[in-house]
């Protein structure tokens, strides 16, 4: 019975213009009565899950349409890898502005198994989005999707938008005004769920290349996100910012100060991933070594930053994934801001 809903569900949610149906892949289910067959009750959204060790997959990792073979790399079945990992929170991409994304989300059947994975290894999933600044409504439109998506009672635990697209052609008072607006409006249609904003780490805007964003409006936004997760990259820099400490450290404390809340809750991104045989920080391929994880968790508990995570999980090979495991379970950023 429960199989047949979900059958029923997912046929339901892709009809919603939507081109092309992925198999669904297998999911663990208990056999239970018709009468005792339930809907999955969603719990309030909360700040409470953006705290803790995090996992990120973006849509070129398991969205069909990105990979040349037309099986992505990443499936929802590595959910349970990250649980073994010790991973609390899956940050998710649900949907691009790309002519490969013709919907509003990525394909809902997998959306769904990402979901419910989740869900059977209690880890939260927060959906998240790249705006592009455009004129009409369609920024809007793929936020508001994300935060409404719900299958059989399975949704989204909070949606994150990703601040950092330059490439619009615009002048930067005509980006800040729309990118403001967009962020208004989300917060009003959100009605009081807590947003993240996933933010450019102001020693790049500020100190490195302050051409890329110039004068952004951090005191129009300041009341309109609720945790703050800036992209602390620092394998793309040199000294004295190529370490996993020094950037995510100062970038947390310019941001606080930016905000003009010390207290501002922040969940900092590291990386870009982490391997064992990875070159020095600030050269190609721009991956992050493993030695430098400890740093960077060091970085969350003297900044007090309720959680931490690294971009992305695919870049993380096995040697990162269980180091990151081993310094939230250890305390070495052990969770950190948690009330």
């Amino acid at each position: 019975m429960l199989v047949f809903l979900v059958a029923i569900s997912l046929f339901f949610l892709r009809s919603r213009n939507v081109v092309e149906a992925a198999p669904l892949q297998e999911l663990t289910f208990q056999v239970v009565s018709p009468s005792r067959v339930a809907l999955n009750e969603p719990e309030p959204r909360t700040v409470d899950s953006y705290r803790g060790l995090g996992a990120w997959v973006d849509g070129f990792d398991y969205s069909p349409p990105y990979s040349s073979t037309g099986v992505p790399p990443l499936v929802p079945r590595a959910v349970d890898e990250m649980a073994a990992s010790g991973v609390e929170t899956l940050y998710l991409q649900s949907g691009r502005l790309d002519d490969r994304s013709p919907d509003l989300l990525e394909d809902r059947w997998i959306l769904t198994e990402f979901l419910m994975r989740a869900a059977q290894h209690d880890i939260d999933v927060i959906g998240w989005y790249l705006p592009k600044w455009t004129e009409d409504t369609v920024d809007l439109q793929h936020l508001m999707a994300a935060h409404d998506f719900e299958a059989l009672g399975y949704r989204f635990d909070g949606v994150a938008v990703d601040i950092e697209w330059n490439q619009d052609g615009l002048d930067v008072a005509e980006r800040n005004e729309r990118f403001v607006k967009l962020s208004r409006l989300f917060s009003i249609q959100t009605a009081g769920d807590p947003i993240g904003a996933i933010v450019l780490p102001p020693v790049q805007t500020e100190v490195i290349n302050p051409a890329f964003w110039p004068q952004f409006p951090w005191s129009d936004i300041d009341s309109l996100y609720d945790v703050w997760l800036p992209m602390s990259y620092w394998s793309f820099r040199t000294d004295p910012y190529g370490n996993g400490y020094t950037y995510n450290h100062e970038s947390v404390q310019r941001l606080r100060s930016n905000l003009g809340d010390p207290d501002a809750l922040v969940h900092p991104i590291g990386g870009i991933g982490g391997q064992i045989d990875a070159p020095p920080s600030g050269t190609e391929p721009y991956i992050a070594q493993v030695s430098q994880l400890e740093g960077f968790a060091k970085s969350l508990v003297d900044t007090n930053s309720i959680g931490g995570s690294v971009y992305d999980w695919l870049t993380l090979d096995a040697a990162g994934r269980a180091e990151m495991a081993e310094l939230f379970s250890t305390g070495t950023a052990a969770l950190v801001g948690e009330d």
